[in-house]
């Protein structure tokens, strides 16, 4: 309710301590409690001229606004800067005084695109932050939660055009081609011959790729939706109608929900397909367990934990047949003479192994033609029943065998209380929801320092919660003290 003296009050002027405005448990109080920003400097002395040009912007300082939007998911930097002005413990957290200007809201895009642009500044002062957190023994490696989600880019789904997708190079694809020659040769087939680099593309997309006019794309080539706006991120579905252009965050976690790496990438991407350059962050963790949804659950993925000594713990994955027609489990494999056992007792024989790694096996048409059960087999005109098996499916059967050890069952279920409340915080509360950035580098920047806030909020309240504690304990030993002593000088009496 306004008094009658309200513009009286508003006139006065007071002499006042800028940290007393603070409260002492506010949250930018306690980040500035568990970190030494000085790191800072050292990470960005190459960037700077000490005796050119006109004086810059302390590096901290422009390093501590985005982190104030990123930490109150605040939408914009113009509307961060708005808030700075008027808010007390945002000034105080930049070390500005209640009459410093404030700067532009597009100083810190210039110096991205200017100074920051192709350095790893910030995975740098994300690793820095996990630093911190590890010293005190806070994060626990031996099991990682991966898992990736999905984040709207900056990109009108109406503007698009189409561009040739060429197909992209597997991570493991030279090994799988080792295994296949061999596997060819032991079956006493001729090996494969190369590719033919001027055939159509078939499938996957290229970063690289020229964007082209529909009109310019030949008929009967393999095309994806590129964005006009931001052609770097990819068309994704999300729910059950719409699509919308996208990127990919693969991130990864340990059991207390400590964000450990994370990568980007195109939206219309499978995890399987980028989980390489994740992996690769998390290989000096020496974790015991990698724990992933069913997306993760491929050969490659499973040979590469497995080689490395590390195991995989995937999901149950329902077999994608048609309704009414044999599960491939019914399907029984013989081992000894390397064939499959259809539900009618007759022999599927190995024909082939294919350039994607899976040996064919194929039963005989004479047969199948009069099966009383060929509906329930197959639709093919030739009435012949395949079944493929992967080169190397005895990694997917090793990661099925760890699925039913005992207490595994009860280790998944964490994902819902890790990685999954991750992605629930980080859209929930630090704008994670969609990016307003255009390009790839730009939403690296992003998400790095938004888990890098989510790390040192995290590291801040325990180290609130510690401090407090030792402080209520040193009262309780100085009170229990006193209470002996008084217990004595009675006792004495």
């Amino acid at each position: 309710m306004m008094t009658r003296n309200a513009d009286k009050k508003r006139e006065q002027m007071l002499m006042f301590c800028m940290d007393d405005m603070v409260p002492q448990n506010h949250m930018l109080r306690l980040i500035d409690k568990a970190i030494n920003w000085n790191f800072i400097y050292d990470l960005v002395e190459e960037k700077y001229c000490p005796d050119n040009g006109r004086p810059s912007m302390d590096p901290v300082m422009l390093i501590k606004i985005p982190f104030i939007q990123y930490l109150y998911g605040i939408k914009s930097m113009r509307q961060t800067m708005k808030e700075i002005e008027v808010n007390v413990a945002y000034r105080w957290f930049l070390g500005l005084d209640m009459m410093d200007p404030v700067p532009h809201f597009s100083t810190f895009g210039k110096n991205y695109t200017r100074r920051f642009k192709d350095t790893d500044l910030f995975e740098q002062i994300f690793s820095r932050i996990l630093e911190e957190c590890m010293k005190y023994k806070l994060v626990d490696t031996e099991q990682i939660f991966v898992d990736a989600t999905h984040v709207k880019a900056c990109a009108n789904s109406k503007k698009m055009r189409k561009r040739v997708a060429h197909e992209q190079a597997l991570w493991y694809e030279d090994e799988l081609k080792k295994e296949i020659e061999q596997d060819r040769l032991a079956h006493g087939k001729k090996p494969l011959k190369d590719k033919d680099k001027h055939q159509p593309p078939t499938s996957g997309g290229d970063d690289s790729d020229s964007v082209g006019k529909i009109e310019d794309i030949p008929k009967g080539v393999k095309t994806q939706k590129s964005s006009t706006s931001d052609p770097e991120s990819g068309w994704f579905r999300k729910g059950e109608h719409k699509h919308v252009f996208a990127y990919a965050v693969e991130t990864a976690c340990d059991q207390y929900g400590w964000i450990l790496g994370y990568s980007v990438h195109p939206g219309n991407e499978h995890d399987s397909r980028t989980f390489k350059s994740l992996y690769e962050k998390l290989k000096p963790f020496t974790p015991s367990m990698v724990i992933a949804d069913a997306g993760y659950r491929t050969p490659a993925i499973a040979r590469e934990l497995l080689l490395d000594g590390i195991k995989p713990l995937f999901p149950y994955k329902r077999p994608m047949t048609k309704e009414g027609y044999f599960k491939k489990y019914e399907y029984v494999y013989d081992e000894y003479y390397d064939c499959y056992l259809c539900p009618e007792n007759q022999i599927l024989s190995y024909r082939t192994t294919n350039r994607n790694g899976y040996r064919e096996y194929k039963s005989q048409s004479s047969y199948c033609c009069n099966c009383p059960q060929r509906s329930k087999c197959t639709e093919s005109k030739d009435h012949v029943k395949l079944v493929t098996q992967h080169v190397w499916e005895r990694y997917i059967d090793e990661a099925e065998d760890i699925r039913h050890t005992l207490g595994n069952k009860e280790i998944y279920q964490k994902r819902k209380e890790t990685i999954e409340r991750i992605f629930g915080t980080a859209k929930e509360h630090h704008g994670f929801r969609y990016t307003q950035y255009i390009g790839k580098a730009r939403m690296e920047m992003k998400v790095g320092l938004t888990f890098a806030c989510m790390n040192l909020k995290k590291l801040a309240k325990i180290l609130a919660m510690r401090s407090g504690n030792s402080v209520l304990s040193m009262l309780k030993i100085f009170i229990l003290s006193d209470k002996m002593k008084t217990i004595e000088k009675w006792c004495l009496v």
